[in-house]
């Protein structure tokens, strides 16, 4: 898909014009051995059905399934999962102190219609030599994945890839709301949202309940596809989550809505003169 030797066509433009983050295309599986990436996986499904976890409450949930391990290496795993208990802090990415942390303004909004609130989220992709970082955008109303990007990192450019994405596809959104980590706190972020005068809303330290749409997609997208199979490339995984998420958002039925799925919804209330890409970041 991406030919080294094109003399036209530098890596990063094959990258961009693919939707590929340059950072999954020099992806090489971690150093973490078999059985610790097992674990991670095994960390990562406790996690989904218990956010308040920490450490050592995860020693020995694994110690009951007959892995005996220090708090030390655990806690070590779950940083590089970047998976905190809800208590404590936001359990996708680290806070930097230095960047600026904005009010949360969801409390008793009434969100009734699609682009008033989108939000966004960062989570752990287990895979079979390695792990990605997923992150999507989401409207908060209509439950529709707007954008999406894989990286192998956590630096903030995936996530810019993946605002500019729906901001050019769809619009801009009164509110974009996010937890607190460094990637969203980051001026080049924020700036992007100032710039097309959105206002910014954060959660509050360790709730991840303020975000909960999103996080709720996470719990499908792993049980539902992830955990499904062992995948070993990020072309593999790639199309996967590609493929999830249009059945996610086109064909997946929402009780809420009265069987309909998030773009019936999304569609039916917006105005668009473009047609709605559903092959999104595929």
């Amino acid at each position: 898909m991406i030919d080294n030797h094109n003399k036209d066509l530098s890596i990063s433009k094959q990258c961009q014009l693919l939707q590929i983050n340059r950072s999954s295309y020099y992806y090489k599986s971690t150093g973490e051995s078999k059985y610790n990436l097992d674990l991670m996986k095994l960390i990562d499904q406790e996690y989904l059905k218990y956010p308040f976890y920490g450490s050592r409450q995860m020693t020995r949930h694994l110690a009951r399934m007959g892995h005996h391990l220090s708090r030390k290496r655990v806690r070590r795993l779950m940083q590089n999962m970047n998976l905190v208990a809800i208590y404590q802090k936001p359990n996708t990415s680290k806070k930097d102190i230095a960047h600026k942390i904005y009010p949360y303004l969801l409390k008793n909004l009434d969100i009734t219609r699609p682009n008033q609130v989108w939000c966004s989220d960062i989570t752990y992709i287990p895979m079979q030599k390695g792990f990605m970082y997923l992150v999507a955008i989401k409207d908060w109303h209509s439950r529709s994945i707007l954008s999406w990007r894989l990286s192998n990192s956590m630096d903030v450019s995936f996530c810019i890839e993946a605002l500019q994405e729906a901001l050019h596809k769809y619009g801009t959104p009164e509110i974009f709301n996010t937890d607190q980590g460094a990637q969203y706190t980051s001026p080049t972020f924020t700036d992007i949202l100032k710039d097309n005068n959105i206002k910014i809303s954060m959660d509050g330290k360790g709730r991840w309940v303020d975000n909960v749409f999103i996080e709720r997609v996470w719990k499908s997208l792993k049980y539902e596809c992830i955990y499904l199979s062992e995948f070993d490339s990020v072309a593999d995984l790639r199309a996967a989550i590609g493929d999830w998420f249009d059945f996610y958002n086109n064909i997946r039925p929402h009780s809420v809505f009265n069987g309909k799925s998030p773009l019936q919804i999304y569609l039916k209330q917006g105005n668009y003169d473009r047609v709605f890409n559903t092959n999104l970041a595929a």
